[in-house]
């Protein structure tokens, strides 16, 4: 038990920044806002959900990808892939409505209409099943994911090279979903989503309802990448960030490690993007395109890229920064985000959890002298600490890869 508890919740003080995010999300945040802002709160969570996969893949692996987009998207649009079927299904039910005179063949989504397709074409079978559509959201991202990831992992593609590649693949999507315009909705994207199971997602009640259940699908996410941070999984990814080579010598099949850790990280942005949908009601390719995927690896730099909790935080405050700033200065919003960037770039390389590392301790003591407590007496390091400061002084890389 005490394995588990160290485990998924990082023991003492990992257990206390759950309790703390739990208490934003599901207490601060609801009696916060109203509801048009807490919808966009979901909204911001979806992204949540990459920034965590990044922390795993890039902060923890060393694979930068600047393409996480694509994989976000995949489960976006399947899931708006069935929605839209059902809403389809809710219209040809309405006999004598206008919209129902304005389709030439009723029972299939408008834009397949309107671009003179007159039967469902055979990838969109299997979106009429919600439980296929859900196991699609996971299974084709991560397939995409293992195919990308064995094709360049075998053949030792990493660095700048695989970035880049990652970028290349996000902007070919982008291409492909707008030139398809009568099996994906082109450059409008699937829209007019507005029931799930015979629920309607576009209440208030529902918004809110949806809105938990983001939350807790991003807990979620933090407890599993945990689980896989404190394993020997994850001790043999930050050896293969660091020494990649000697991990290789060692007799470790380096590329399929990696290819583990692309997939898991593809299937927890696949997550975020079904439920963004769901929130939002909406997919566009223009949701997926190259800036996105940049901002999302924003999101986990500016969080942290070594924090699972610190890659929410990073999202959220990116994300409502970009909102505030937009709302408040449109003419400069740019400007002032781009600062914001340099300025986290510069001084706070760590990102948030950095600060709370390196500064947790000067603020902690600052708030006891404040309320007029003293700092407890410094006592003499046990054996164990001592071994454990010598085993750091002697090992300075493994000081600069936390």
């Amino acid at each position: 038990m005490n394995t588990l508890y160290s485990r998924a919740l990082g023991g003492r003080s990992g257990t206390v920044g759950m309790v703390i995010l739990a208490a934003v999300l599901f207490v601060v945040f609801p009696l916060w806002m109203d509801a048009f802002r807490l919808n966009m709160m979901a909204k911001y969570l979806s992204y949540a959900f990459v920034a965590i996969g990044l922390v795993l893949c890039w902060g923890h692996g060393g694979i930068l990808s600047l393409g996480q987009g694509l994989f976000w998207g995949f489960g976006g649009y399947c899931m708006a892939a069935f929605l839209k079927l059902e809403a389809a299904r809710n219209i040809a039910n309405e006999a004598g409505t206008d919209q129902v005179k304005a389709l030439t063949t009723v029972g299939l989504p408008d834009f397949m209409d309107w671009n003179q397709i007159t039967e469902l074409p055979a990838i969109w079978y299997p979106f009429k099943s919600f439980p296929l559509t859900v196991l699609l959201v996971f299974l084709v991202p991560t397939l995409v994911a293992y195919l990308i990831g064995t094709a360049m992992f075998k053949r030792r593609v990493t660095g700048v090279y695989f970035a880049i590649i990652t970028q290349a693949l996000v902007w070919m999507m982008e291409i492909l979903f707008v030139t398809r315009q009568g099996w994906t909705g082109g450059i409008n994207g699937i829209t007019d989503l507005r029931t799930c199971l015979g629920w309607d997602i576009r209440t208030t009640a529902a918004q809110r309802t949806l809105y938990f259940v983001t939350c807790m699908a991003v807990l979620g996410c933090v407890v599993i990448g945990r689980l896989i941070v404190s394993s020997k999984l994850g001790q043999l990814l930050v050896a293969l960030r660091d020494e990649e080579e000697r991990v290789r010598f060692s007799g470790y099949d380096v590329a399929s490690f990696k290819s583990f850790i692309f997939c898991t990280a593809a299937a927890m942005s696949a997550l975020g993007g079904a439920l963004f949908v769901f929130n939002v009601g909406f997919m566009s390719p223009k949701l997926i395109t190259i800036e996105p995927s940049v901002y999302m690896v924003i999101f986990c730099a500016v969080g942290g890229r070594m924090s699972l909790i610190g890659a929410v935080y990073g999202t959220i405050l990116v994300s409502f920064g970009r909102t505030y700033f937009s709302e408040e200065f449109p003419a400069l919003w740019y400007f002032l985000m781009g600062g914001a960037f340099i300025v986290v770039t510069k001084f706070f390389p760590n990102g948030l959890a950095g600060i709370i590392e390196d500064y947790g301790p000067v603020i902690s003591r600052l708030a006891q002298r404040l309320v007029g407590r003293r700092p407890p007496a410094a006592t003499a390091p046990s054996v164990s600490t001592a071994a454990a400061d010598l085993v750091s002084a002697a090992t300075p890389s493994a000081r600069t890869s936390a």
